[in-house]
C-alpha cells in the first residue's frame, strides 16, 4: 500500500516536509483555487506537481476536482460544467496523476456538530452529536418540515437542548456544520443555506442516483482513455441529514453504481470513517467485496455512542477493524500483481487524526493536524508491516 497524505496546498499550516516526515510517500491534493467548475489547466497542475516534488514527494491523487451542484441536479450549466470536468481529467492524467477521488454528496461535504470534542486523554477530536444536529435543524435552520426527520423522542431531546445553549454555542454549532471547510473559498450563511435546500426540495435519492449514473457515463471513458481511475467517497456521515438525499451511505449504494457503471475505471474511495458512521455497513465485508474497485483508501475510525452520536476515535481503536481491512486491501493487491495490473500499489491515507501534543493551540484544519496523523499513519504502517511479516512466514 501506498502511504499517502492529504494536503491542502500551499497555505496547508502542515507542510509537506512534515509529511514527508511523517513517512508519507505520496500526496493527495487538489488546486482548491480552481474549484468552481472551471477546467483545470495543465499549467496549474504542473505548478502544483512541481511544489510537491521539489519537496521530495510524489502527487498520488486528486482530491478532488469538485463536483457542483449544477452538476448533481443536472440544471443550469450543468453540460459545460460536465465538459470541463472531462477536460480536467485528461489534463491530470496527462500530468501523471491517474486516481481521482470525489464525491457527490449535495451541498454539504462531512459534516460534524463539534470540532473540538475533548477527549479523556486531554487531546480533541471530532464528533456527531445526534441531538446537538437536530436542535440546529429544528430549532436554528428551522428547516421546512424537519420535524418529519426525528422522533417525538429526539425532538424533545433537541428542544432542551437548544434551550441550554448560549448564543455563543448556538453560532459555534453552525459554525461546524454550515459555513466552515478546509480548502472551500466560500461560506453559507444560514439564508443562502435554506436557498440550496430548496434547490433540492423536489430530488429524491433515485434522482440524485440517476444523475450519478449519468454523470459517470460521462467521465468514466474519458477515464479509461486516459488510464485514470476515478473513486467516489462515501456519503459523511453516511445517513441522510437536513432532509438531503444520500446515494453512496450502504454497501448496496455501491452495488448499484457497480451495476450502472461497470467499468474497471469507476471505482470506489474506501472511507472507513465516512462508511464506518452507519452501523449498518460491514467494512471488512466491503474491503472484501469491492475490492477490485477500490482505487484509494481512507483508513479511520469511529465510536458510536447509544443515540446515534458518534466521535472519531484512534485509528487502531473504535468500532472498524482496521486491521482486517488492510488485510483485504493487501489480498487485493496480491490478486491484482498476480493478473498483471499496473496498479496493484493501492494508496491509503491516514484520515481525521485527533489534535493533540503540541498541536494544541496551534492553527490547523480541524482533524488534519499534524501529530494525530503522524500516529495514525504510524500505527497502521505497523500493522500493515505486521501483516505483511506473517504472510510472508517472516513471523510465525
Amino acid at each position: 500500500m501506498i502511504e499517502t497524505w492529504r494536503w491542502f496546498g500551499p497555505d496547508d499550516p502542515v507542510s509537506l516536509q512534515k509529511a514527508r516526515q511523517a513517512g508519507a510517500t505520496g500526496i493527495v491534493t487538489a488546486l482548491h483555487h480552481m474549484n468552481q467548475g472551471q477546467v483545470w489547466s495543465v499549467d496549474e497542475i504542473e505548478k502544483r506537481k512541481a511544489v510537491v516534488e521539489s519537496a521530495g514527494l510524489t502527487w498520488s491523487v486528486v482530491e478532488s476536482i469538485g463536483v457542483g451542484e449544477e452538476i448533481k441536479t443536472r440544471t443550469g450549466n450543468y453540460r459545460e460544467k460536465i465538459d470541463n470536468y472531462k477536460q480536467s481529467i485528461r489534463n491530470v492524467a496527462r500530468s501523471g496523476i491517474k486516481t481521482i477521488c470525489y464525491n457527490f454528496m449535495v451541498i454539504t461535504d462531512w459534516s460534524r456538530t463539534n470540532l473540538m470534542f475533548k477527549l479523556p486523554n486531554g487531546g480533541f477530536a471530532l464528533r456527531y452529536d445526534k441531538v446537538d444536529f437536530a436542535a440546529y435543524d429544528l430549532f436554528v435552520l428551522k428547516r421546512k418540515a424537519a420535524e418529519a426527520s426525528y422522533s417525538t423522542h429526539l425532538i424533545a431531546a433537541a428542544k432542551a437542548r437548544f434551550d441550554a445553549k448560549s448564543a455563543d454555542q448556538v453560532a459555534e454549532l453552525e459554525r461546524n456544520l454550515i459555513d466552515w471547510l478546509p480548502a472551500r473559498d466560500f461560506a453559507y450563511t444560514r439564508d443562502s443555506f435554506r436557498d440550496m435546500l430548496e434547490l433540492y426540495s423536489g430530488i429524491s435519492p433515485d434522482d440524485l442516483r440517476a444523475n450519478l449514473t449519468e454523470f459517470l457515463r460521462e467521465i468514466t471513458p474519458v477515464a479509461e482513455e486516459e488510464g485514470a481511475r476515478l473513486c467516489i467517497h462515501a456519503d459523511d456521515p453516511s445517513f441522510p441529514i437536513f432532509g438531503l438525499p444520500r446515494v453512496m451511505s450502504t454497501a448496496e449504494d455501491v452495488r448499484a453504481m457497480f451495476k450502472a457503471v461497470p467499468q474497471e475505471a469507476c471505482g470506489l474511495t474506501l472511507c472507513t470513517g465516512s462508511f464506518g458512521s452507519n452501523l449498518d455497513n460491514d467494512l471488512v465485508a466491503m474491503a472484501k467485496e469491492f475490492a477490485p474497485r477500490i482505487h484509494f483508501v481512507h483508513l479511520r475510525n469511529v465510536t458510536h455512542e447509544s443515540d446515534g452520536s458518534f466521535y472519531e476515535a484512534d485509528h487502531l481503536g473504535g468500532d472498524t477493524d482496521l486491521i482486517s481491512v488492510a488485510a483485504a486491501i493487501l489480498s487485493e493487491e496480491e490478486r491484482r500483481r498476480s493478473v498483471g495490473r499496473t496498479d496493484a500499489q493501492i494508496p491509503f491515507r491516514p484520515d481525521h487524526g485527533h489534535l493533540m501534543g503540541d498541536d494544541i493551540g496551534q492553527k490547523s484544519n480541524p482533524g488534519y493536524s499534524f501529530v494525530g496523523r503522524l500516529k495514525g499513519l504510524a500505527e497502521l504502517r505497523g500493522a500493515i508491516k505486521t501483516i505483511e511479516a506473517f504472510r510472508s512466514g517472516r513471523v510465525s
